[in-house]
């Protein structure tokens, strides 16, 4: 059972509604941190490690860009694709960063990333088909593929191999029914980093698999602790099936502003580009000014985010490395760690049992207020994800109480 009253599944009126909503899950994400605010709304003092949301705020200049397109009037729709200024700084940005060529037609502007990656596998999963996904994965890679019809492929990894696939792996997973490839790197929710010899190796295995697609998210590419970010479309010719997806809410601290892009195949831009027209449309008219004033502008801001980033994981990886009982590796990107905790499996606090990753979080929720989001959400029980995107005082805090909490279990 659940610990206490807040549980994540609430009984819900039994409505007739459509049958595809059973096919995903509310984002585990989302859930607890709904929970966390119920409990901070009551006046109990809850800190939270569950949002993937940087807490700087937007730098000056991207600020001031979206300010001067507001008095310019630059309020009207804009083209579903984007507008052509910010496309050419995609553009610009994929040459200068990634070294990957692309034109102009072959980028899309969504509102975020999570709307390119739903675009993009809409646009190619048909039902019945395979999608590699390895594990841990993103919250919401395998509820798009099911979304889809598709069926999810799991690659599982352990800490012990921080998380990473193997060439082998991926070679064993690929059946005559593989349409697609999904992965991060950095990762969310591990922080690992798929370094150039490994991409390279994965790139050999797809590049005798014609068939196949990538979707690379690059989201995280920027907070990047140990060295240069690598993409997958880089190697051989798999520039002409890979989706580099990308945006600028981690980046550039602008999670709010919602703007997503890929660069893709020209066909699959196309596809892209149709199904948006159909959902969300153009996206944010001031937001895309923004963005351009990110994608152009000085990394300075970003790079010192980055360093705080970094501070942030070693107070946390230091601390949680002298609690007994938690396996984890140190994350060289993103913002996250993901222990493994499965050592409390089976261990109990006043007649409640932890049974799975699920339970442990319920329970540090619970007992010491402590928000953080379950391994189960991304296809790991084992581990549980916690977002040091908080100041360091709350991180210390954070840890004492995670400290607190699992002591109590015997």
């Amino acid at each position: 059972m659940h610990f206490a009253k807040y549980i994540l599944n609430q009984n819900q009126p039994n409505y007739p509604l459509a049958e595809r909503l059973s096919w995903i899950s509310e984002s585990e994400t989302i859930a607890m941190a709904k929970l966390g605010r119920t409990l901070k709304a009551e006046g109990k003092d809850v800190i939270s490690l569950s949002f993937g949301e940087p807490d700087f705020f937007t730098p000056d200049h991207i600020k001031q860009a979206a300010i001067d397109a507001i008095h310019q009037n630059f309020t009207f729709y804009t083209p579903v694709a984007g507008i052509p200024d910010l496309k050419e700084a995609i553009v610009q940005k994929f040459q200068r960063e990634n070294q990957l060529t692309y034109q102009t037609d072959q980028i899309v502007v969504s509102t975020g990333a999570k709307n390119a990656i739903m675009n993009t596998v809409l646009s190619l999963v048909n039902p019945g088909d395979e999608v590699i996904i390895p594990r841990p994965f993103w919250v919401s890679y395998a509820d798009m593929v099911q979304f889809a019809q598709g069926v999810p492929i799991y690659i599982d990894t352990t800490v012990e191999s921080d998380y990473k696939i193997t060439a082998e792996q991926l070679e064993k997973a690929i059946s005559p029914k593989t349409k697609l490839f999904m992965f991060s790197s950095p990762n969310n929710p591990s922080g690992m980093i798929y370094s150039y010899d490994e991409l390279k190796a994965l790139a050999e295995v797809f590049e005798r698999h014609t068939e196949i697609f990538i979707i690379s998210d690059e989201i995280y590419e920027h907070i990047n602790f140990e060295g240069k970010h690598h993409s997958i479309a880089g190697f051989g010719s798999l520039i002409n099936r890979t989706i580099t997806v990308n945006g600028v809410s981690k980046a550039f601290s602008m999670t709010g502003w919602r703007i997503g892009y890929i660069g893709a195949p020209k066909a699959i831009a196309f596809a892209c580009e149709k199904l948006q027209s159909q959902f969300t449309s153009g996206t944010n008219a001031i937001a895309q000014k923004a963005a351009i004033a990110a994608l152009n502008g000085d990394l300075t801001p970003t790079y010192q985010m980055r360093d705080a980033f970094k501070k942030r994981r070693d107070i946390c990886y230091e601390r949680l490395k002298a609690i007994p009982g938690i396996k984890l590796s140190l994350p060289p990107g993103a913002f996250y760690l993901f222990p493994d905790i499965s050592a409390y499996f089976g261990k109990q606090y006043q007649g409640h049992v932890i049974r799975n990753s699920q339970d442990l979080c319920m329970f540090l929720l619970n007992q010491v207020y402590l928000v953080t989001v379950s391994g189960s959400a991304f296809g790991n029980d084992n581990c549980i994800r916690l977002s040091y995107a908080t100041s360091e005082e709350n991180l210390i805090k954070a840890m004492d109480r995670m400290k607190e909490g699992l002591s109590l279990l015997s």
